[in-house]
């Protein structure tokens, strides 16, 4: 079982070194502080989530620093360099603090920054209570002096749900926990608004059912909406729901957010917990009632009392997910782990075969010229057949004869790429810096980047993914020789977009009517993807699409509505799918809207319409008619959305 590598690897450091290597300390800077000196910086090393300026900020208060007069925060970019300089020279004789925020972003000034930590250690003049903090991202061009002669302190955001909220409240301070006019609601709202920030954080374990991208959700952004939310409570009368609703998600939080779609989930997980239901006292966090407001607490030692009677492990319920996504979480970890190995593994073998296995050299030379010799020839427009490119094909012609030329193109990278590495490998020319890369990839059973500059999005291993490409040079072949087939197999398409607006235009030239105002409407037919060849005709109006998976859901072909996937089972197949133009097509609203991906990874690049270059378009599935499962925001917490390929 790939996914339970994870523990095991965990299990096997904690009996071999010790439970304590298998953990990661909080680290609090009250804790660092008495190991600090005037003359060796604090460096930060930052990762994604975690940002100290607002522990520090705090503990500046508690030391007679407050920002912005005996503080000095400066986040380092493009012109502020100068003021960094000064504002250090002012600091040492007067014993104020300076912050240098950001120092990966500031490459250009860290030979400065190295001369001013130089001039620190030497200078005689410097206050007894100056201390100089830096942060930074890992970068090689941090100074190797100011590393060695400075004080490392790795910041992690914490892993788990109650590591975050305790992280938080130790944050927060005991004299914010009970300032508000309003303590009844300020509790547990101020609560809600933690563990909402804990989710959001905890939920990009689960990689792309998670979210689409990365976001670097951060203490600072728990900080601010907890400060919008009191703002709120002491000024006015009744809680504005909307407002906090809006500047909390749209503005706090979704200011980061760069995916539409992932937008509509930070909004679906916020309304579970900024709601007039969360101020009663039985209000529960979490489907199941474990997770719930504090009953009684009103000090931060019975805050902190109460999240530590959390349950340690989260289960995917809190998330609003499947049990399925703790499996997603652990196969997505396991990549990462066996990524990292293979990266560094040691290419020095011989050449040449000992002990009767093949050389590395031998592998790869045996693997190209496999794949080379079973290539298929290009795609010639000469061997059209007569419907194909006729005037009753309308937009599809030019469809396809981009897509030939996509294909083509790919085509000769692969024959010509390989053809090269097999004479590098003989010794007839020289090993690029190229072929250097292709050579690794393929013996990792990657697809080499050579091929991925000009294919199409896919995450399958190299096995697969040639087989894949045999099978969508022999559907478009087919395309090409007999005409449009009857039911269309989406995953076969270079720009699935593309075609998809193909189809729009010809319906709109055939009932003249104008191209914007035409959406595509759904229906799933009784017709599985594997009998496509019984459809002997196509509609009349619309496309026939075959070949989409769901991810995280299946599809209940006798109630004919969408359910949730069966334990262990990732993805399953939908039947044949009607796509039908309609003229200002409005989506119900009691119908799931699934996004439909090209790839597994539903990231991709952010394109011109202002979505993922991965997505393709959103389909209205139906939902039950009760329950739970009938609403939309209980498959948006799921992360349930439609894929064109699989990653195996």
């Amino acid at each position: 079982h790939e996914d339970k590598l994870v523990a095991a690897l965990s299990r096997f450091v904690a009996e071999d070194l010790g439970e304590i290597f298998t953990q990661s300390p909080p680290a609090a800077i009250g804790d660092i502080y008495p190991d600090t000196t005037k003359t060796s910086p604090i460096i930060f090393i930052l990762s994604t989530g975690a940002d100290p300026t607002v522990a520090l900020q705090r503990f500046g208060l508690k030391m007679d620093r407050e920002a912005g007069q005996r503080l000095h925060i400066i986040s380092l970019g493009q012109g502020q360099g100068p003021i960094a300089e000064s504002t250090v020279s002012k600091a040492l004789p007067v014993g104020d603090w300076v912050c240098l925020q950001n120092c990966h972003l500031a490459r250009s000034w860290m030979d400065s920054l190295e001369k001013i930590v130089e001039g620190i250690q030497s200078d005689a003049g410097v206050h007894d209570e100056f201390r100089l903090w830096l942060t930074s991202m890992p970068t090689q061009q941090f100074p190797v002096y100011v590393l060695q002669n400075g004080i490392k302190v790795t910041i992690e955001p914490p892993k788990g749900i109650r590591s975050n909220l305790l992280g938080s409240f130790a944050d927060l301070g005991a004299e914010f926990v009970h300032s508000s006019p309003k303590p009844e609601e300020w509790r547990r709202l101020m609560f809600a608004c933690a563990f909402f920030h804990a989710v959001i954080q905890e939920r990009s374990k689960f990689g792309p059912m998670g979210w689409n991208k990365k976001y670097d959700f951060s203490s600072s952004d728990l900080e601010c909406s907890i400060q919008t939310l009191k703002m709120f409570l002491d000024e006015t009368g009744d809680i504005p729901w909307p407002a906090l609703l809006y500047v909390t998600g749209q503005i706090n939080y979704g200011g980061r957010v760069t995916d539409d779609l992932d937008r509509r989930c930070l909004m679906s997980i916020l309304h579970c917990y900024y709601r007039p239901e969360v101020l009663d006292q039985d209000f529960s966090l979490s489907a199941s009632g474990v997770y719930t407001t504090p009953p009684d607490a009103s000090t931060l030692d019975e805050y902190i009392e109460f999240i530590h009677s959390l349950p340690q492990t989260d289960q995917p319920e809190v998330f609003g997910m499947h049990d399925n996504a703790n499996i997603t979480y652990q196969l997505h970890e396991t990549n990462k782990i066996l990524d990292i190995v293979l990266s560094i593994q040691p290419r020095m073998a011989a050449s040449s075969s000992e002990d009767g296995h093949q050389s590395p050299d031998q592998i790869v030379a045996n693997m190209a010229s496999e794949i080379e010799s079973k290539l298929p020839k290009p795609l010639n427009r000469s061997e059209a057949g007569l419907s194909t490119f006729s005037s009753s094909a309308g937009a599809f012609g030019v469809v396809l004869g981009q897509e030939i030329d996509r294909f083509n193109r790919l085509l000769s990278t692969i024959g010509s790429s390989l053809n090269e590495l097999g004479r590098a490998l003989q010794g007839l020319v020289v090993m690029s810096a190229d072929l250097e890369v292709m050579y690794s990839k393929m013996l990792n059973n990657q697809v080499p980047s050579l091929w991925q500059n000009v294919a199409y999005l896919s995450m399958k291993p190299l096995a697969s993914w040639v087989e894949d490409f045999h099978r969508k040079m022999a559907f478009m072949r087919m395309w090409l020789e007999q005409g449009a087939p009857t039911s269309f197999w989406l995953p076969g398409f270079f720009f699935p977009q593309g075609f998809l607006t193909g189809a729009l235009q010809n319906h709109a030239r055939k009932y003249k009517i104008p191209i914007d105002t035409l959406s595509f409407g759904f229906t799933m037919l009784d017709i599985e993807g594997s009998n496509v060849a019984s459809v002997k005709q196509g509609p009349t109006d619309g496309i026939y699409i075959d070949g989409l998976y769901l991810d995280g859901a299946q599809w209940d072909r006798n109630r004919r509505h969408l359910q949730e996937a069966a334990p262990r089972e990732m993805y399953s197949s939908l039947p044949i799918i009607h796509f039908h133009p309609e003229v200002d097509y409005t989506p119900p609203e009691n119908e799931y809207q699934a996004p439909l991906y090209k790839a597994a990874s539903r990231s991709g690049i952010l394109s011109t319409t202002g979505q993922s270059t991965n997505y393709v378009l959103s389909l209205s599935i139906p939902l039950a008619e009760d329950g739970p499962s009938s609403k939309p925001d209980f498959w948006v917490l799921q992360g349930v959305a439609m894929l064109c390929s699989l990653s195996d």
